[in-house]
C-alpha cells in the first residue's frame, strides 16, 4: 500500500505555526492539555502531538473542534496560524560559524542568500564551500548570489561612512541583466520562505545587503528582520 505523500516544508511550517497558535491560546486561558481536550472532545494524545509536533495535516473536524473549544473562529485561527515569509539581514561578523548557523535554526530560516561577491572568508567555516555544508547540515540551503556583490573598489564608501555615495554606485550595478534576475528571483523566494541575506558587517546599514534588500521591497510586500 502506498503511503502517505512526504509534507513539503510549507506544509510543516504551517502545522508548527498552528500548534504554537493553539498552545498560545489554551495557555492564555490557564487550561491544561487535558482540560481542552475535554472541552474539545478529543483525545489528550490527539491534542499532545499536535502542541508538541505540529502535526502535518491535522483533520478539519479536530481543528474545528479546538476552534470551538476556545471560541474563535477557524478563519481567524488559521489566519493567525499563517507562518511569516519574508527576509532576515545577517551579517556574520563577531559571530562563529556554530553561533551563526544555530540563529538560523533559531528564526527557522529555509534558504541563505549569500551576496558576497567572493564567498572566501578568513574566518573559519564561512568560505563557499565549508558554509554550504554547515547549512546543508541544518537542513538550510544555500545559495550564491554573485551578481548582488559589492565589488572591492565601491567598499570604502561603505566602510568609511559615505553610505550615499556606496549605495548610489552600487544601484547602478544592479541594473545589469544578471542582477536584475538574482533580485527576482530572490523576491520570489522571499514571499514562499524564510530567506537570510548575507554578508559579512553586522551593522547592515554600512552594508550593501540593505540595498539589495530595498531593491526586493520594490517587487514584493515582504517583512524584513534583522538575525539576532
Amino acid at each position: 500500500m502506498a503511503g502517505r505523500p512526504a509534507a513539503s516544508r510549507q506544509d510543516r511550517d504551517r502545522a508548527q505555526e498552528l500548534a504554537r497558535r493553539v498552545r498560545a491560546l489554551r495557555e492564555a486561558r490557564g487550561w491544561t492539555r487535558e482540560r481542552l481536550a475535554k472541552e474539545a472532545g478529543l483525545h489528550t494524545r490527539t491534542l499532545v502531538r499536535l502542541e508538541s509536533e505540529g502535526a502535518v495535516q491535522p483533520g478539519f473536524f479536530t481543528v474545528g473542534a479546538l476552534a470551538a473549544a476556545l471560541a474563535i473562529s477557524l478563519d481567524e485561527l488559521f489566519r493567525a496560524a499563517q507562518p511569516t515569509w519574508g527576509l532576515w539581514s545577517a551579517g556574520y561578523e563577531g559571530r562563529d560559524i556554530g553561533s551563526f548557523v544555530a540563529a538560523l535554526v533559531d528564526a527557522q530560516i529555509d534558504a541563505v542568500a549569500d551576496v558576497r561577491l567572493t564567498p572566501i572568508s578568513r574566518k573559519p567555516g564561512f568560505s563557499k564551500t565549508r558554509l554550504r555544508e554547515a547549512l546543508n547540515a541544518a537542513g538550510i540551503e544555500y545559495v550564491h548570489l554573485r551578481a548582488l556583490g559589492n565589488p572591492k573598489d565601491n567598499r570604502a564608501p561603505f566602510r568609511e561612512g559615505r553610505l550615499t555615495e556606496g549605495r548610489a554606485r552600487f544601484r547602478n550595478l544592479l541594473e545589469s541583466q544578471d542582477a536584475v534576475a538574482e533580485l527576482a528571483g530572490l523576491a520570489e523566494r522571499a514571499q514562499a520562505s524564510r530567506v537570510a541575506v548575507l554578508c559579512f558587517e553586522q551593522d547592515a546599514e554600512r552594508c550593501h545587503r540593505t540595498v539589495v534588500v530595498e531593491e526586493v521591497l520594490r517587487q514584493a510586500d515582504v517583512t524584513v528582520t534583522a538575525l539576532n
